[in-house]
């Protein structure tokens, strides 16, 4: 459960804080495409705004490899804070050293400076404690409210908690309540909705979630792994062959609780206008492949969610990103959305899809973090959690 410090027990009048955010955002041509990330660390900066702080907040961007790269630059997201919170955002072009350090000094309190991309210096990944060091220098306190970044040893994540009181804000809170709390006591019955391309990704979540849910059902790509490792003949499905023992063990020790579809939607290829049909699960014919779950599973799979209390879904029933593969995803998703259920949904993927299908709203949480979600699904401890101040 949910025992670390968070901003609300600390001091930050006057001080400088340091903030991890997670402005992880796709940008097209300098541009914000989706802000979800930017809007959902808003209450912590606005809080520790009105507290009297002065805010320094860092986030990695995309994948530079320690190396400057001037499409992944953070300056267009620091114009596009300062729209939002309705103030200018200070922009720093490094994020430790000369530059960083002159542009803190010169922060009052009420004010907002964005630093330069974390990935830029190879010292975020490996965790350098020199870099972490620098970075701690800047400020007084450390929130991280990056829970994205949470499942990561880096830099800015872990290494400089060992250099600043460091809490918790009100993001990292909210995630460590619902998946935390979740997982470690969940109401009955708990249903755990699994899809996405892989097994390998999730036989962790799978072999976790057994131990405490009532139903697994099963969708997308991954299913195509647990029919054949049944004997199915599945035509040109994508299959992880490779975990093919793996599959039949997590189906001998489930038993009832794993459910897999029984009826699909095949295409004669990967494309938006294929030929398209809905068979029972049996042999697929050669030549087709698995793109989405049938409407009988829909249906069956829909009622035993109405039956749920909690319910945690990660990964689409299917191709959702092409219309006649979608209704298996949009299905579940209008399922979650009427049930009583305290529902949960975490993973890049499945929650594009809640967003898509127009039903986010109705959703009790939809999780920030992918990788970060899926190893707490996994009931592994984040060393970006762990790193924070106990209660």
């Amino acid at each position: 459960m949910f025992n670390k410090k968070t901003v609300r027990d600390i001091d930050v009048r006057g001080k400088r804080v340091l903030v991890r955010v997670d402005f992880n955002v796709p940008l097209k041509d300098g541009a914000v495409m989706d802000d979800t990330r930017i809007r959902a660390a808003l209450p912590t900066l606005e809080y520790l705004l009105e507290q009297g702080a002065a805010l320094i907040l860092c986030s990695h961007l995309g994948r530079p490899k320690g190396k400057v790269v001037p499409e992944l630059s953070l300056r267009p997201v620091a114009a596009y804070l300062g729209q939002v919170m309705g103030k200018p955002v200070a922009f720093a072009d490094d994020c430790i050293g000369p530059a960083a350090e002159s542009a803190a000094r010169a922060l009052k309190p009420g004010e907002v400076l964005l630093l330069e991309n974390t990935r830029f210096h190879a010292g975020e990944k490996k965790n350098d404690p020199a870099m972490a060091k620098q970075l701690a220098a800047l400020a007084d306190l450390y929130v991280d409210d990056a829970f994205g970044s949470a499942h990561r040893a880096h830099a800015s994540t872990e290494g400089v908690t060992k250099f600043l009181p460091a809490v918790a804000g009100f993001l990292m809170e909210k995630e460590l309540r619902y998946l935390g709390g979740m997982i470690a006591d969940p109401m009955q019955p708990f249903v755990a909705i699994l899809g996405g391309a892989k097994i390998s990704d999730k036989i962790g979540v799978i072999t976790n979630l057994l131990t405490k849910s009532d139903a697994i059902l099963i969708g997308g790509g991954m299913a195509n792994t647990f029919f054949k490792a049944q004997g199915y003949p599945v035509g040109d499905s994508l299959v992880e062959d490779e975990v093919l023992d793996v599959a039949r063990q997590l189906i001998q020790e489930a038993g009832s609780r794993l459910r897999l579809p029984f009826d699909v939607v095949i295409a004669d290829r990967f494309d938006a206008d294929a030929d398209h049909k809905v068979m029972p699960m049996g042999p697929i014919p050669d030549g087709w492949r698995i793109l989405d779950i049938g409407p009988e599973t829909v249906r069956a799979y829909s009622k035993v969610i109405q039956g749920a209390k909690t319910v945690v879904w990660n990964g689409p029933m299917g191709v959702f990103e092409f219309p006649a593969f979608a209704k298996g995803t949009f299905g579940l998703a209008q399922a979650v959305a009427e049930s009583d259920a305290v529902s949960i949904v975490g993973g890049g993927e499945s929650v594009a899809a809640v967003k898509q299908s127009g039903l986010a709203e109705s959703i009790t949480h939809i999780s920030t973090g992918g990788g970060a979600s899926l190893e707490m699904l996994e009931g592994k401890t984040l060393p970006g959690v762990a790193a924070l101040q106990d209660k």
